[in-house]
């Protein structure tokens, strides 16, 4: 069964050793990347959380609150280890941060940026309920910008 957790003093080695596939490494950060993006954004509420399966980490999502407009979350990073991949984990991790923050229910939307060339991703996040926002990042532009409506 698939579970969010926190990252903790025992189990953030395990996570850092997650590892991306060769091809995903220009869409995601590494592990330790973005344990360490969270802790430059934490005056944005920035939070990393693992994706659990079996008391195994297997994935990691973070996610970070906009400051400026329009105010909602990002979903700034999210792994699921490519040992663990395209057996839906990613699917069902998505389904749990987004039902976690309507429980929290700070803000309206999430958005996430994704490079038009990371197919699989875009998929994922369709399934979930992401849509095109219209808005191009002139820094990225072979990104589209996806949002949800929580």
């Amino acid at each position: 069964m698939i579970h969010l957790g926190e990252i903790t003093e025992e189990n953030w080695l395990e996570a850092a050793r997650l590892r991306l596939a060769e091809g995903q490494l220009a869409f995601v950060a590494d592990p330790v990347g973005i344990l360490a993006r969270a802790y430059v954004y934490r005056d944005c509420r920035a939070r990393v959380w693992t994706v659990e399966e079996d008391g195994r980490v297997v994935g990691l999502a973070m996610v970070r609150e906009f400051e400026d407009e329009p105010l909602g979350y990002e979903l700034q990073q999210f792994l699921i280890d490519c040992r663990e991949q395209g057996r839906g984990i990613g699917t069902q991790a998505l389904t749990l941060v987004l039902d976690r923050l309507r429980r929290e229910g700070r803000w309206p939307t999430v958005e996430v940026c994704v490079k038009k060339a990371d197919v699989p991703a875009l998929r994922v996040y369709e399934k979930a309920g992401f849509v095109d926002s219209g808005y191009v990042d002139p820094e990225v532009p072979d990104a589209l910008n996806l949002v949800c409506r929580l």
